[in-house]
């Protein structure tokens, strides 16, 4: 039977969703940029001229408390241009690193995929089907490096496009806190659907774009061709890892060094001005949060496809050219941009944030909402785009699937990342229980706080792999491999919705950071506290979903791999396979290991450097001198650059001498072997750093009774809580986020370079 959506359709429709996407975030972005952060030079003080334009004026300096309003305006925005000027010039140099490894790694690929077949520009028979022939494997070189250098560029700008609408959205969120705390959410939020709706419609388009371009040479070789955009996801993956190490070491030696010094010894508030880390901890939460967690949630989502794509290419769709049931993985996603669009006017326009308890719930509707409406749009995509019936290639045979199975695929995977999301906020979030019992543990010190941080952290890993293990068995059972990568595509087609609130995390931070060095008024630092309390949960939940589906990305690549490979079945009995299994299981510590030793000896660095200002520069304690913020800035950036080569440097090499030198079998128990920790390793990190700095936050606020007994800022309890936020930082900011990439990574760069491992690799094997 054919489908409903003809080819002609889909050809339309997939770019114009994509265009949709980019639209939507340009008019929220328009309507961001609607609030002046120029001060207002020529209209008097509460004179005709204002009261007309914003009817606020009067009423905001008396606020105020008599602070003139043109200081502060022309304050936040100085502290703006800082915060930006950082985080461009840190991009700038870190991607000057990157470009020189991708141009290398590029070369890579084509020299390794070209002597496959010793560079013969002859057609050879295809992989699967011996008896048709296929574009030589010189090709598949030449478009695999091509797919490669677009998937990293696109990547590249995802996290640059995402770190410059969040330091251009933090100063404007700090000056609408000051009409309360609804409108200073909305410009938080619909900044983080400008990066959501940018990425999710790039990626999209990019791969659309790609796909077509090299049909025109790949014609009705599909299996050649889709092999070949599998370097898509590698690029997007390998720049994620750097975006997201370098990023994130930056963030938190800024982050440990300002807090140590700045908060236990000095005993100033969090983004005081005269801690001279200050501005290089503001930037960190730029460019690692934002711009590292673009990049990855890019790359899982470049992977996702690109594994759904590699199976369908050998299944029924691809061998009888069926064009628009092979584009369903990019069907899915355009019809989520159109989801998340919707979804997200219920938080802008739809509904009315008025006080701070809105706040939490608000986020949480957007990830329901959005997860409700991509069910329904799913089983549209399924019945429009899919032929009744049809076969999956499943290890060497075809394995026939219905329709409606392929639709329960995708939303087992949708709902489990929502199940995952919650349990996330469950444990991170300090209006439940798990949190404020940490919180409490901090009565009798440091010690006690950290112990109960750990074990909330492992115990928090039980219901999401329980959610993800039973999302791969509906999927595997329906429609293997092919399954868990469309699986892994429902947990992210919500993509959009999950980077705006993802977003509006550090967004929040900022402006908070903003208001304290701006010198606002108390009840201005209470409100951006609030919208940054809520933002940390949901970094948190993000992380979630970044980590689930990067397990189930994985394992689909995994798939992809073992069929690409030729391998039968991997039996974890023979000796090949179990050493890489052991081996591959010490990887997630030994990466973790890095990344923290990096963030650590980053931060002792910065402690010195700030502790140094303190006691040299005279008047700086009193705040009659300014401090020298530049040299932070440049101790994080050096810092982050060389820190990020070795763990990047780990999980590059990993696949290529393991494959090289042991062959195939040892591979794939490598790959099984660090999925299997890994994820383990990146949830209970995450949450546990997530938990500690929400329960450091649930004592600040003083909001309940019970957090009143522990507070106020200063005492004991409360520095117990800042040593265990502060343990928590490069755990939930560095090496857990990173983790779920070195996941993918390995997983993606094994399927592009599984050609040569399976003809050339195992060298010392073959020797003895």
């Amino acid at each position: 039977m054919a489908v409903l959506l003809s080819y002609l359709a889909t050809e339309i429709v997939v770019p114009v969703c994509a265009v949709i996407g980019i639209l939507f975030s340009l008019v929220q972005w328009y309507l961001v940029s609607r609030v002046r952060v120029t001060p207002d030079r020529n209209a008097a003080p509460g004179g005709t001229n204002n009261a007309k334009k914003n009817g606020f004026n009067d009423y905001l300096i008396e606020e105020e408390e008599g602070l003139s309003d043109q200081n502060v305006v022309a304050k936040c925005a100085e502290i703006q241009n800082a915060i930006s000027e950082g985080a461009t010039s840190f991009l700038f140099t870190e991607y000057q690193y990157v470009g020189v490894f991708m141009v290398v790694f590029a070369v890579l690929i084509f020299l390794f995929l070209g002597s496959v077949k010793s560079f013969s520009t002859e057609s050879q028979p295809c992989t699967y089907d011996v008896t048709t022939t296929c574009k030589p494997a010189l090709a598949t070189a030449l478009f695999s490096t091509v797919a490669f250098l677009l998937g990293g560029i696109t990547s590249l700008l995802s996290g640059f496009l995402g770190m410059k609408i969040a330091t251009y959205a933090n100063a404007r969120t700090t000056l609408e806190a000051r009409k309360g705390v609804g409108k200073a959410f909305i410009v938080a939020f619909r900044s983080g659907a400008v990066m959501g709706f940018l990425l999710a419609a790039n990626g999209l388009l990019v791969l659309y774009i790609t796909i077509n371009l090299f049909q025109l040479y790949y014609g009705d070789d599909w299996e050649g061709l889709f092999e070949a955009i599998t370097g898509y996801g590698l690029g997007g993956s390998a720049m994620a890892l750097f975006g997201r190490v370098g990023g994130g070491i930056y963030t938190k030696a800024a982050d440990v060094g300002a807090d140590l010094v700045g908060k236990i010894e000095r005993n100033i508030p969090e983004d005081d001005p005269r801690n001279p880390a200050v501005i290089a901890d503001n930037v960190g939460d730029n460019v690692g949060d934002i711009a590292g967690m673009g990049s990855d949630l890019f790359g899982s989502y470049a992977e996702s496809s690109c594994a759904a794509l590699v199976v369908a290419s050998i299944s029924s769709f691809g061998i009888n050219h069926e064009f628009t049931a092979m584009l369903y993985p990019l069907l899915i996603s355009s019809m989520g941009i159109l989801v998340c669009l919707i979804t997200t006017l219920f938080a802008t326009d739809f509904f009315e944030i008025k006080a701070v308890k809105d706040i939490e719930p608000a986020l949480k509707k957007q990830l329901i909402i959005s997860t409700v409406l991509m069910t329904i749009g799913i089983a549209i995509v399924s019945w429009v785009a899919l032929p009744t019936s049809f076969t999956i290639y499943n290890f060497g045979v075809q394995k026939v699937v219905k329709n409606w199975q392929l639709f329960l695929c995708v939303s087992v995977g949708l709902w489990a990342g929502l199940i995952i999301g919650f349990v996330t906020e469950y444990y991170t979030s300090n209006a439940y229980s798990p949190v404020q019992d940490v919180a409490d543990s901090c009565r009798t010190g440091a010690a006690t706080n950290v112990i109960f941080g750990l074990a909330l952290g492992y115990k928090s890993v039980i219901i999401p792999i329980f959610a993800i293990a039973v999302s791969i068995f509906v999927s595997f059972s329906f429609a293997a491999m092919y399954g868990i990568a469309v699986a892994a595509l429902g947990m992210l087609s919500t993509i959009a919705t999950g980077l705006a609130i993802d977003a509006y995390g550090p967004i929040s931070d900022n402006a908070g950071g903003i208001a304290e060095m701006a010198g606002m008024s108390h009840r201005i630092r209470e409100r951006t506290d609030a919208l940054d309390a809520a933002g940390n949960t949901t970094a948190a939940i993000g992380k979630g979903f970044a980590i689930g589906s990067a397990a189930l990305v994985s394992l689909a690549l995994f798939g992809a791999f073992v069929s690409r490979a030729a391998i039968s079945t991997v039996d974890v009995l023979t000796p090949k396979v179990f050493i890489g299994l052991i081996v591959g299981a010490m990887l997630p510590y030994w990466f973790s290991a890095m990344t923290m030793k990096s963030v650590g000896s980053a931060a002792l660095k910065m402690v010195e450097e700030v502790r140094r200002q303190f006691n040299t520069i005279p008047g700086l304690m009193e705040g009659l001198a300014k401090p020298d913020y530049a040299t932070c800035v440049k101790i994080s950036t050096d810092a982050s650059i060389k820190e990020m080569i070795p763990p990047g440097a780990l999980v590059i090499l990993t696949p290529l001498i393991v494959g090289t030198l042991f062959g195939v079998e040892t591979l794939s128990g490598v790959l099984a072997g660090s999925l299997v920790s890994g994820v383990q390793v990146a949830i209970s990190a995450s949450n546990t750093g997530g938990a500690w700095d929400n329960a450091k936050k649930y004592i600040e606020a003083g909001a309940s009774e019970h957090a009143r007994t522990l507070g106020p800022k200063g005492s004991d309890p409360h520095k117990a809580a800042v040593i265990g936020d502060t343990i928590g930082d490069p755990l939930k900011d560095t090496s857990g986020p990173s983790l779920n990439i070195l996941i993918k990574l390995m997983a993606v760069e094994s399927l592009v370079f599984a050609p040569f491992f399976a003809t050339h690799g195992g060298l010392l094997f073959k020797l003895f």
